[in-house]
């Protein structure tokens, strides 16, 4: 990538002199020249400021070379989206060797690209070199195979960059998680974790659990749609227990029943940091519901402020028991079903259009006629009035004007 930066230059023979004169722009549709592809017209205009958004553009790896090569240099764009462009893994190596040279770039994502196997050891290796100043990494639906997670889990230990991450929808199967649950066991700069949508399963989350224990930088972490059951939810309990670092959990669509609710619980009635814990569409009933309550009622250090199970069905004894704790903790919001034994409220009733608008052409006519015929009193203003014998009780101005109304 540096050899073909330095082929667009004008100076070839003298590298430092290479973008002396040059801009962004006229970099980039060199560099498109060079690699024959179509320049992306978004990508001039928006060279200048510090968001570009081209995913879903079908740029390829020559494309993506091209944008590269442009921002080698670039000293404004922090946030670039590259998402579904059939990169492939020449197109993740090119964006990686970019990276190493940018200091600018901080929120990339990569999503849907076909990284591959080059492409993913890519950006391990660029991560576990701290080579880039990224804080913001999304890597999701890349289609990893299962040993690419032994380089990502030896590069994020070793990171001190990246804030937060996005590995969401990569088919990490349970080996996957336990090697990440020895990343977050050694990380201490990841605050946003997305591995939602995997396959990690019980043993993987298990891991999880136990790297979480000693984690103390993780803030957020999203395990929605992984079905770790009532064992990790187990294991996520006892993390916890010890963990005071973590405020936001997501474990919706998990397989978790009331017996794993109850296992959860054995952590939420001791901490003192989660504030939000989403346990949506879980097999959960009114009793997991009221599980969950009442240890953060027991719970004097808890910071509980959104409690999601939203698919669960109530009842009046829910209800109450929910009114006592907002008393005590006015700023928690939980979010249920629907209250068995209500009858559902009628829906409010929307206006006719038609009706509206014949009240409004109405109220037209009535303020026309009393400001130009102030003589003439009018009865009644409904449309069988206004007709052809109209012109006997208003002027011949407002007439035509009613009748230009009537043929709106």
């Amino acid at each position: 990538l540096v050899c073909l930066t330095a082929a667009v230059s004008t100076t070839p023979n003298d590298p430092e002199k290479a973008f002396v004169g040059i801009t962004g722009a006229e970099l980039y549709l060199e560099a498109c020249r060079l690699m024959e592809v179509v320049p992306v017209s978004h990508f001039i205009q928006n060279l200048a400021k510090p968001y570009i958004n081209l995913n879903h553009h079908g740029l390829g790896p020559k494309g993506v070379k091209a944008i590269a090569i442009a921002l080698v240099s670039n000293a404004t764009v922090t946030h670039l989206e590259l998402e579904d462009n059939c990169i492939l893994a020449e197109g993740a190596i090119c964006i990686t060797e970019m990276l190493r040279e940018n200091s600018s770039l901080q929120e990339l994502n990569m999503s849907n690209n076909h990284l591959d196997t080059a492409g993913a050891e890519a950006f391990a290796s660029l991560l576990l070199d701290n080579m880039s100043y990224l804080h913001t990494l999304q890597l999701s639906g890349g289609l990893w195979l299962e040993d690419l997670i032994v380089s990502a889990h030896l590069s994020l230990q070793g990171n001190y960059q990246v804030k937060e991450l996005d590995l969401s929808h990569n088919e990490f199967s349970e080996k996957g998680g336990q090697l990440l649950g020895q990343m977050l066991a050694s990380n201490t700069a990841l605050e946003i974790l997305d591995l939602s949508w995997n396959h990690l399963r019980r043993k993987g989350t298990v891991a999880l659990g136990t790297g979480l224990r000693g984690n103390g930088a993780l803030k957020i972490l999203n395990l929605s749609w992984n079905g770790i059951g009532n064992e990790g939810a187990l294991a996520l309990g006892e993390a916890l227990k010890v963990n005071n670092m973590l405020v936001h959990l997501d474990i919706s669509n998990n397989q978790i029943n009331d017996e794993g609710a109850k296992k959860l619980c054995r952590g939420l009635e001791v901490n003192g940091k989660l504030k939000i814990l989403k346990m949506a569409s879980n097999p959960l009933t009114m009793e997991g519901a009221t599980i969950l309550l009442t240890s953060v009622r027991k719970n004097p250090k808890s910071m509980m402020e959104e409690i999601n199970i939203s698919n669960v069905l109530v009842n009046e004894t829910f209800i109450k028991l929910l009114d006592l704790v907002c008393r005590m903790r006015p700023e928690l919001d939980v979010i249920y079903g629907e209250v068995e034994g209500c009858i559902a409220k009628i829906p409010k009733q929307h206006p006719n259009p038609m009706k509206v608008i014949q009240v409004s052409l109405i109220q037209m006519i009535y303020d026309i006629t009393s400001k130009y015929c102030p003589k003439y009193k009018l009865l009644s203003f409904s449309r069988s009035v206004i007709s052809t014998d109209s012109s006997r009780w208003c002027c011949p101005p407002c007439w035509k004007a009613i009748q230009a109304l009537e043929h709106c």
